[in-house]
């Protein structure tokens, strides 16, 4: 994935999807995940991560809910990375990441992830780019070791957001009584490092792509709910999973 300009890639579904027609195939593939999640539950033995990165208001929290919520939620696990605490910046920056890596039978979105600490600490310059390049390093080691050693499918998400579509979302979040909440005004802030997110995000494609990335456009939330549901469908048919029989004993 070298060389990837985000600049020139679209944010929005190609015109010849129907939005209507995308909206029930999105039915049917969420129906088919129900079973399929729950024979990954029952069989136990594979272990599924999905990352979901991208700018603030890009819709991760609406992938979450649309796509994930109709599962059993035995078998699903959300978990959002915010600033880290005293206890996990005293370790290393995959100490916490760890410690919610998914085991055997189970689905682990992260709502945002290890990414942040080569995104965000070097849009900021808070690490220099020798610091940039070893985390990235350690990165690939740390998803190479999930995939190998416990079974782990990994499947990574950019929601590829306009810089546009993300300011109309942001005042939404001020007028919109139902979406105060999510209300913060230092979104506005970083989306003025906009360029420099892009050009770290690039990055990340290039040299973090041992498991490869997926750049959803994201501007209609239809059509990003879809491809991050077909991809989910896709790797768990390949898995070829069985309903364990009767235990013996």
């Amino acid at each position: 994935m070298a060389n990837i300009k985000l600049k020139e890639i679209s944010t929005r579904a190609p015109k010849d999807w129907n939005k209507e027609e995308t909206k029930e195939n999105l039915a049917s593939i969420l129906a088919k995940l129900n079973e399929l999640q729950n024979l990954l539950y029952a069989e136990s033995q594979h272990a599924i991560l999905v990352i979901l990165q991208g700018m603030d208001a890009s819709g991760k929290d609406g992938v979450v809910r649309k796509v994930f919520t109709s599962m059993n939620p035995q078998g699903v696990r959300v978990h959002s990375f915010k600033v880290p605490t005293a206890e996990e910046f005293s370790h290393d920056f995959l100490w916490r990441i760890h410690g919610v890596a998914p085991p055997k039978g189970i689905i682990q979105l992260f709502n945002r992830s290890h990414y942040e600490d080569v995104l965000v600490t070097r849009v900021h310059k808070l690490i220099d780019e020798k610091t940039v390049k070893k985390r990235m390093k350690a990165i690939n080691d740390f998803e190479q070791l999930l995939q190998e050693h416990n079974n782990t499918r990994i499947l990574k998400f950019y929601l590829h957001i306009s810089p546009e579509e993300q300011q109309e979302r942001l005042q939404e979040r001020i007028h919109d009584p139902t979406k105060q909440w999510k209300y913060n005004e230092r979104d506005f802030e970083e989306a003025k490092l906009w360029d420099d997110y892009m050009a770290a995000y690039e990055d990340c494609f290039e040299y973090c792509n041992d498991v490869p990335w997926t750049i959803v456009p994201a501007d209609q939330n239809w059509y990003k709910e879809h491809v991050i549901a077909e991809a989910l469908l896709k790797t768990l048919q390949k898995l070829d999973m069985q309903y364990p029989g009767l235990k013996k004993g």
